[in-house]
């Protein structure tokens, strides 16, 4: 692929991210709010085998994973998985897709834990209000907190997101406490986590496919991390131990939840209502306060809305240094040293798509946007391999990432059982998608220099 012709003199990002932020920052960003409130839709999908789908989730992500860690350590730059798109097929709307399509799963997942932080606020405080004006305020009010801290540094914001994610981390362990204290006594039923509660006519194996196509989305985050790269020191050594650590660590954390919960609830108690997890400790242990969930939640739903905005605007970051978006989205603060403009420019989209969007319906669309993005970088990776770098770089096993496409596209198609909703959603955000290709492509002609390769 053609070099691109360099961006504007401007200051560089600043390197304070090391191998304990960022191994937070990975298991920070997989963790979420998914896993809070998934758990009992998976149940509703396979009954008690609920554990089942969320590993099988934990092996595709584990299979990208490793294609994400051989393009970082090789270009470790900020941008993704629409820089790894760019340079191994340099063609400027495929790249411009996957961008879109990633900073919508990013924009649309801040703004609905935007929407939830608001709720769980009420809840935790007590307060009446309604799902009007009221309660959107707060959801806008908490995304300005968020995008100040994003302006404010990356170092704030991934200390930030240390806090965070340890209070996130005490509710699951919080979880699996429960449950063992009320296994160990006794209480609860095991035998639920081998059956498999499906529909008439059908299969136990359809049910496990599409339970895992929504657990999926539990799963995804770590891929937020590559765009952390040009602000994490020494990126080639530190992120393969570091993504795989943090996949492994949430991998077993969600099966000793799933399993848990199926076994203090029945499945069909599970799938009811949103708050499952609220279920299992009223359940394993009616004296504890319930209370205090609300904000564990509150607070859960804080850290995906702050990782995903910060990734969303590295992202444009990124690929505005590489001439694929306009170059004013690159731009650095020079005394704060982050990507202002990037910053500016998502929260005024996530405050119209908080205003506006109805986002509940829209998990499963992010998980089959994101679904798509890997199956593209995952043949990205093997494209990529006639394109040799000067340093030493991790190197996965060729095998895994052909099978880790053709796992990502099996989840993203049909035939997984994935619900019709979330192809017409995801159809409707990939037609804006091409609205906005076609006006940057038309912008971008009219100045030398700004596509490298169409």
């Amino acid at each position: 692929m053609a070099d691109v012709a360099p961006a504007t003199q401007q200051p560089e990002l600043n390197r304070v991210i090391g191998p304990a932020l960022l191994l937070l920052f990975v298991v920070g960003d997989i963790l979420g709010t998914g896993v809070y409130a998934l758990t009992g839709k998976v149940a509703n999908e396979v009954g008690g085998a609920v554990w089942l789908p969320f590993l099988l989730a934990f092996v595709v992500a584990l299979l990208t994973a490793f294609s994400y860690l051989e393009l970082v350590t090789k270009y470790p730059r900020a941008a993704g998985a629409a820089l790894y798109t760019h340079k191994a097929f340099g063609l400027h709307f495929l790249t411009f897709m996957v961008t879109f399509a990633v900073m919508c799963s990013g924009l649309t997942s801040a703004s609905s834990a935007s929407k939830a932080f608001a709720g769980n606020f009420a809840k935790a405080f007590d307060l009446s209000l309604g799902d009007g004006i009221a309660l959107t305020a707060v959801a806008l009010g908490f995304m300005t907190l968020v995008a100040l801290i994003n302006f404010r540094g990356v170092g704030e914001s991934v200390k930030a997101n240390v806090v965070l994610t340890c209070v996130e981390l005490t509710g699951l362990l919080i979880v699996i406490g429960v449950g063992a204290w009320a296994l160990g006594g006794g209480n609860g039923d095991l035998s639920r986590l081998t059956e498999f509660n499906t529909p008439p006519g059908e299969s136990v194996l359809l049910s496990v496919t599409a339970g895992t196509a929504l657990a999926f989305f539990a799963m995804v985050g770590f891929e937020d991390s590559v765009n952390m790269a040009e602000e994490t020191r020494d990126p080639v050594r530190i992120f393969p131990k570091v993504m795989l650590i943090g996949l492994c660590v949430t991998g077993l954390i969600y099966v000793l939840v799933a399993i848990s919960a199926v076994a203090l609830v029945p499945p069909s108690e599970l799938g009811s209502g949103d708050t499952p997890l609220l279920k299992v400790v009223s359940a394993g242990a009616p004296g504890f306060p319930l209370s205090i969930f609300a904000f564990i939640t509150m607070f859960a739903v804080a850290n995906s809305a702050l990782i995903n905005m910060m990734m969303a605007s590295r992202l444009l970051y990124g690929m505005a240094n590489e001439r694929v978006l306009p170059t004013v989205l690159g731009k650095v603060h020079r005394t704060r040293r982050t990507p202002w403009v990037g910053i500016l420019f998502t929260t005024v989209i996530a405050f119209g798509l908080i205003w506006f969007a109805d986002l509940t319906a829209l998990g499963g669309t992010t998980a089959l946007l994101l679904l798509c993005v890997f199956t593209v970088v995952n043949v990205a990776v093997l494209v990529l391999r006639r394109d040799p770098v000067e340093h030493r770089h991790f190197r996965a096993p060729t095998v895994i990432p052909v099978i880790g496409a053709v796992a990502c596209a099996f989840l993203a198609s049909p035939l997984s059982g994935r619900a019709a909703a979330d192809y017409r959603v995801a159809g409707v955000l990939l037609l804006i998608g091409v609205v906005l290709w076609v006006i940057t492509y038309l912008s971008n002609r009219f100045i030398p220099g700004a596509i490298s390769r169409t």
